[in-house]
């Protein structure tokens, strides 16, 4: 070491000292450059870098060397044998485009320290070789270690110069490696300069072909020059790379902020560069993704080897957040190359909206979507799986069928949001009374199931007194439309031995409980399947009964009680089935409003009624009664205005008779309906009077025109104190209040005689004449029978 050190300040201008390494730092600088460059080229340019790598590394060398050997003063005669000298140049040129190119070429860490230990080794040839050339009067004599240092330096710091990889852009990448490069150059030559001793000898002559230091100055500035053009160069080509590589990263940094889904570039497990949405996703700042590893945010390993085993392929997987959440992401890779080294591109798309949508398609599969119960689908798969679990355990099940009565009129006077709310108010009040291991379903429209496993049928049938007294309470705190169900209840096995039977049998006893008056609940009895099957039937037959004609009126007369004149005529509807013969409107109208057909019935009644009565020469009025499906109904009064219209009756000759039960169940509704009716200038009639329980107060309240005493009064009034009591009582109410009273029923001469004493305004019976035909009356409607006085008002 101290020979090194000695030569290099005793026998050395120290000013081309400075100038060699002044030299090779920008040679060294101007390699590692190119080398940089020729890494990030494609495969077909990498060739031409690596021949200017080679040519401006090692003219930078062999420059290096012979301007230290020019600042290298023996004491002693001596110039440069030309070929050796050129030979020197070619050997550092070849041997640093060797390095160079096994650190490229091949590629990775170990090839990157045998390429630059072959450019250390190239160092090496490229000094001895050149000391050979060196001519001088004297003798070289060498020391082994120190040329064996030199060696070793060159080799060491060689290969760590093409190894090294520093973070940064730019010059910052590259002054380490060349910071290295100068040092392996630098150590080397002058550690082998201290290897060699000069002993002076007259007697030795320098070569008259040796190249003198003039032209070895001339030689080296030219190999300068061209070193500094080439520095020029890469120092443009690599701003001009740097300039280009920052515009595209910003291009596909904006493209890449763009996209909905998270973008990721990785270099192995570190991540070099991710957009915004992946930094949303992650829920870190898109900064401090640089580097980080991925496997922080995709820990499970199963799902690391599932993505990068199946590139170019979604893999699901759980993507942690920096707060420690975990989201549901859908996987994506693709190799790619970018600034000339393999890499991969990661989209990650966020599967939370998906997921959710899928479950809410799920949910939506099984379940109703307005009030969240089981849907029928759901309801049969459980009732099957309950089925064969009670079997096998020897257990009882009940079904129990809800359906709410009226509920059409609910959504005709209050529209269809109070009866979704109605629907809403089931689901809720009656899920509250169920167990854990019950199960309520909506099965379609307003029909509820609920399923229960049960000792026998008194546990089924005190569900169902909770279910009805939760109802009645729950619609009395919550206000509106009160909720009135019927349960119709069937027991698996003793009923049915499958999911459709026993369904089907819970449905009959459903019919059942609303036949026997609402709002109550029956069990399935085997003789109600018949019964059931003959009201389908029948209910089907009643559907087309007015399109195919089978429909007819007949007509009753009223009359005066003093006088017998006929004032008018009540319409009564008939039914004639082609099988069954005549049918009683007993029978077939219950079924026609609980299947609310009433509404095409009626209308067809009130419009062939209309039609008929308009057609009479003598104005006679015309009663035609109305159900309490129809006074509920919006469209009553709209379609009465329209039939009065059509057919030219006049208003005050029709009268519309109206029953107690009808104004009940709303009565707000009920008296809108009748006031508009009035204001079209028609009568109304109470219909049955007597038979209701509020009697007095709707008397009071609803807009009547007349009185009818129900014919239960009237029959055997002459006999029976306590019925001619009633009937004096109402008679004497309707002259009170200043209406007029018409008895229904009368039969014989006694109970007419006794109304006629009671001073009874108007009388209708089979006395006065039974239903016919309109043509059996027509002396009344067409003949010369003198009109009452009533008739003539009207005429």
């Amino acid at each position: 070491m101290l020979s090194v050190v000695g030569c290099l300040i005793d026998t050395h201008d120290v000013r081309l000292v400075v100038l060699a390494a002044s030299v090779c730092t920008l040679s060294a600088l101007t390699t590692v450059c190119i080398v940089s460059h020729a890494r990030r080229a494609s495969v077909w340019l990498q060739g031409g870098w690596l021949a200017v790598a080679a040519f401006a590394g090692g003219s930078g060398i062999w420059a290096t060397h012979f301007i230290a050997m020019l600042a290298f003063a023996p004491g002693v005669p001596g110039g440069y044998d030309v070929a050796l000298t050129i030979l020197s140049l070619v050997i550092a040129i070849l041997f640093v485009g060797s390095g160079v190119s096994l650190s490229i070429l091949v590629g990775g860490n170990r090839a990157s320290w045998a390429g630059g230990a072959v450019l250390g080794l190239g160092i090496a040839a490229m000094h001895y070789t050149g000391m050979a050339a060196y001519d001088v009067a004297g003798h070289k004599a060498w020391e082994p270690a120190t040329v064996a240092l030199s060696l070793a330096l060159g080799a060491v710091l060689g290969g760590a110069a093409l190894a090294v990889r520093f973070e940064g852009s730019g010059l910052k990448r590259q002054i380490p490696a060349a910071i290295l490069l100068v040092l392996a150059i630098c150590s080397h030559h002058f550690t082998a300069m201290g290897a060699v001793t000069v002993t002076p000898d007259p007697t030795v002559q320098v070569s008259e072909a040796a190249v003198s230091n003039t032209w070895l100055a001339m030689a080296v500035a030219l190999a300068s020059f061209a070193i500094l053009l080439l520095a020029a160069a890469a120092l443009a080509l690599d701003i001009r790379d740097r300039r280009q590589a920052s515009l595209e990263d910003d291009r596909l940094r904006s493209l890449a902020n763009a996209a909905v889904e998270g973008l990721v570039v990785c270099t192995g497990e570190t991540i070099v560069t991710a957009n915004n949405s992946f930094a949303r996703l992650v829920g870190l700042p898109q900064e401090a993704l640089a580097g980080a590893s991925l496997w922080t945010f995709l820990p499970d390993e199963g799902g690391r080897r599932a993505i990068f085993g199946r590139p170019e392929r979604p893999v699901e997987a759980d993507l942690r957040q920096a707060g420690g959440g975990v989201i549901p992401v859908e996987v994506i890779v693709q190799p790619v190359r970018h600034a000339g080294r393999p890499q991969y591109a990661i989209a990650v798309r966020d599967l939370r909206a998906r997921r959710q949508a899928e479950r809410q398609i799920h949910f939506l599969a099984h379940h109703d979507p307005l009030t969240g119960l089981a849907n029928r689908a759901s309801f049969a798969k459980r009732l099957d799986q309950e089925m064969r679990a009670a079997e096998a355990g020897h257990r009882k099940l009940a079904v129990l069928c809800l359906d709410l009565d009226r509920f059409k009129e609910v959504n005709d006077l209050f529209g269809h949001a109070a009866g979704d709310a109605m629907l809403e108010s089931v689901a809720r009040i009656v899920s509250g009374e169920l167990a854990d291991h019950q199960m309520m379903a909506r099965l379609g429209g307003d029909e509820f199931a609920v399923l229960t496993l049960c000792e026998g049928p008194s546990e089924a049938g005190r569900l169902a007194e909770r279910i009805l007294d939760a109802l009645r309470r729950g619609s009395t705190d919550e206000g509106g439309p009160q909720i009135a169900t019927s349960i119709g209840i069937a027991l698996y096995p003793d009923d049915g031995h499958d999911r459709a039977s026993l369904l089907n049998d819970a449905d009959t006893a459903l019919y059942r409980a609303k036949a026997e008056g609402r709002g109550t609940y029956r069990f399935f009895e085997a003789k109600m399947g018949a019964e059931v099957r003959e009201r389908r039937s029948l209910e089907y037959d009643l559907r087309h009964a007015v399109a195919r004609g089978e429909m007819g009126l007949v007509y009753q007369p009223q009359t005066q009680v003093g006088t017998g004149a006929v004032m008018g005529f009540e319409a009564l509807l008939r039914w004639k089935h082609p099988e069954r013969g005549a049918i009683s409107p007993a029978v077939f109208v219950p079924v026609a409003e609980e299947s609310d057909i009433i509404i095409q019935i009626g209308e067809w009644v009130l419009r062939e009624a209309c039609r008929e009565a308009a057609s009479w020469s003598r104005p006679l009025s015309i009663a035609v009664n109305v159900s309490a499906v129809q006074i509920h109904s919006p469209h009553l009064v709209g379609l009465v205005h329209e039939v009065l219209l059509q057919t030219g009756l006049t208003p005050s000759r029709l009268e519309i008779e109206v029953t107690e039960t009808a104004l009940v169940r709303d009565p707000n509704r009920a008296l809108l309906t009748l006031r508009q009716l009035k204001a079209l200038g028609l009568r109304i009639a109470m219909d049955d009077f007597g038979t209701g329980y509020s009697s007095l107060s709707n008397l009071r309240s609803f807009p009547f025109d007349k009185i009818k005493i129900d014919g239960s009064f009237v029959r055997a009034v002459d006999s029976n104190e306590q019925t001619a009591a009633i009937v004096r009582s109402v008679l004497g109410l309707g002259r009170g209040l200043g209406l007029p009273v018409l008895a229904e029923g009368v039969e014989t001469e006694a109970e007419l005689r006794f109304l006629a004493a009671e001073r009874c305004d108007a009388a209708q019976g089979y006395l006065m004449g039974r239903p016919a035909p309109i043509r059996q009356f027509a002396q009344y409607t067409h003949g010369t029978v003198p009109l009452d006085d009533r008739e003539r008002e009207r005429a």
